[in-house]
């Protein structure tokens, strides 16, 4: 058994996400475990980017409301207690709903070779955004 410390929060890089975004790490594997956890909390309207994961990630929703959305244009919303699985390589986004805080754990897998497994790509749009809150 392990103890670990609790780790500093950071503000995530703006180039990966919209508005005031802030991470807790909570665990990284090493050997053979490559899960990673991460406690994740979004201000009202703040948001990843499009991005996708190469062996897939698992979103468990915490605290306030949520959107998750995919390129198809399928969006859900994700409440407290709530799980959302986005399967390998899906572009997706999530982040809080317009007019609330979301918190959720952030779940993922490194690839085998060690690599990052998390594709960032462009923003998502205000008008995308605006259209997934209604």
């Amino acid at each position: 058994m392990e103890l670990l410390p609790v780790r500093p929060t950071v503000k995530t890089p703006a180039q990966a996400f919209t508005g005031d975004v802030y991470m807790t790490p909570i665990y990284s594997g090493s050997g053979p475990s490559r899960m990673t956890v991460a406690l994740v909390r979004f201000t009202p309207g703040a948001r990843t980017n499009w991005h996708s994961h190469a062996v897939g990630q698992t979103l468990h929703v915490t605290e306030g409301v949520g959107l998750v959305g995919t390129r198809d244009g399928n969006v859900v919303r994700i409440h407290a207690g709530e799980t959302v699985v986005c399967p390998p390589d899906e572009e997706h986004w999530h982040g809080a709903a317009a007019e609330t805080f979301m918190s959720h754990l952030a779940m993922l897998e490194a690839k085998p070779d060690g690599e990052d497994p998390t594709t960032w790509l462009e923003p998502v749009t205000a008008e995308a955004y605006e259209r997934a809150n209604k």
